[in-house]
């Protein structure tokens, strides 16, 4: 197949029997594996997974192969070829690899740099290149993450405080190493209203106080680009909103059955608020964010200040770093990966896993611990190189499908490990890997 309009060729190979493709996908949720050359690509099952999952202004097709910020193809005779952005923490160069029988044509909408080196498999030759790329751009060492415990998987949007607190209290009385208490969605009355209490949640801060009188850090979860249709910020504040070319608010996608916004935090009264935001709830004692579905800052449309999507998204991310300082931990979900590097702490390196092994839809950026294992195993290679890789939490009760084989990888990721069990109703086996695996 041709390369799409805008590609040009940068690089050119033969493969034989054994070669292999790497895709890298635009944002933790993005499917990122290698594949034998020839077989399909994952892609998007609806037009709902590609808003939420994958970089709105790309639409790869089943032909071919797609990537974001690096392409790697081991040709089967002991060569592997990285192509990769000449810059890639920075930009959104796409790749493209076009295969016609042994020869494969890789293609890039940008500036790239390609290298070829010994090796019969993709993942052999990634590391080298994450470990080139951050010294070039002179990244710090990543930092490890603490160890979490988060209210997500077992009491959803339905969070209360009297089951923060219950799990506050078990991790003393099972004497479980657990340094965060991270409270997921279902404290603020809205999304975008992250200061306005939900029905549940109506002293936040009087929480955090309690989770720091237990010798614990406190962490909390917000989705600091979106900005739902119902919130006040939306009704209030619409000129905060990215817009389309030819006016009004840009559609980010749907979820929390409403639409979804995105927040241009280069308008100054958005930046402002965020700013507002991060430090009121630094101030509380909160040092872990968790900000989720943040690829919302770098989809296209007229932004206040009309900077390209990915230098806005950088910047977003710089204005929160800043309002929390530099000692907080901030984990990027759903985030795109490349662009992130040097801003994040850690980072969603997957789907989301599940209760059940597959995906109810048969899509491996859906919530499944198939989907999940895919995409960490991908990018493992980034794992102490660009920050602490998170497959996502650890949930090992009775009630989880194949938690044997979901414990035994997030231990073999070796990155950020959350608990996300209700604690005490964990039986033997599930209490003791909870343990083992949070102490380090």
């Amino acid at each position: 197949m041709p390369l799409s309009p805008g590609f040009d060729v940068v690089h050119e190979l033969t493969a034989s029997a054994g070669a292999e493709v790497f895709e890298h996908g635009w944002q933790s949720f993005s499917p990122t594996t290698a594949y034998a050359l020839g077989a399909r690509p994952h892609r998007p099952r609806s037009e709902r997974n590609r808003m939420l999952n994958y970089r709105q202004s790309s639409h790869p097709g089943a032909d071919g192969y797609f990537s974001e910020g690096v392409l790697a193809v081991a040709d089967g005779s002991g060569s592997v070829h990285v192509v990769a952005a000449a810059d890639p923490f920075t930009t959104g160069v796409r790749l493209q690899a076009s295969v016609s029988g042994s020869s494969v044509v890789v293609g890039a909408d940008g500036p790239v740099r390609v290298s070829v080196v010994e090796g019969s498999s993709v993942q052999s030759a990634l590391p080298g290149w994450a470990s080139d790329a951050a010294a070039a751009a002179g990244l710090p060492a990543a930092r490890p993450a603490p160890t979490a415990w988060c209210s997500w998987y077992e009491y959803w949007g339905d969070v209360r405080r009297e089951d923060v607190v219950e799990n506050l209290e078990a991790m003393r009385t099972l004497d479980l190493p657990v340094d965060v208490v991270q409270i997921d969605d279902g404290y603020s009355a809205e999304i975008g209203d992250w200061l306005t209490p939900s029905d549940h949640f109506s002293d936040l801060r009087g929480l955090v106080e309690t989770i720091r009188s237990e010798g614990r850090r406190a962490g909390v979860w917000l989705a600091p680009f979106f900005a739902g249709a119902r919130s006040r910020l939306a009704a209030e504040h619409p000129d905060w909103l990215l817009r389309h070319p030819h006016g009004g608010p840009l559609h980010a996608g749907h979820n929390w059955n409403q639409d979804l916004y995105s927040v241009d935090m280069s308008h100054p009264g958005a930046a402002e608020w965020i700013r507002t935001v991060f430090s009121t709830l630094a101030g509380w004692g909160i040092d872990y964010f968790k900000i989720d579905f943040i690829a919302a800052g770098a989809i296209p449309g007229l932004r206040h200040s009309g900077a390209d999507p990915v230098t806005a998204y950088r910047e977003g991310l710089a204005l929160i770093r800043d309002s929390v300082g530099p000692s907080a931990h901030i984990l990027g979900c759903g985030a795109p990966v490349l662009p992130s590097v040097g801003l994040v702490d850690s980072i969603r390196v997957s789907a989301d896993t599940g209760h059940t092994f597959a995906p109810e839809d048969g899509d491996m950026c859906s919530p499944s611990q198939e989907a999940a294992i895919l995409s960490a195993d991908g990018r493992q290679f980034m794992n102490g190189v660009f920050f602490a890789n998170d497959p996502d939490c650890l949930i090992v009760g009775p009630k989880i499908e194949n938690r044997e084989s979901w414990a035994a990888h997030v231990e073999k990721v070796g990155g950020a490990v959350v608990s996300s069990d209700r604690l005490v109703g964990l039986d033997e086996w599930g209490l003791e890997t909870t343990r083992r695996l949070l102490t380090r």
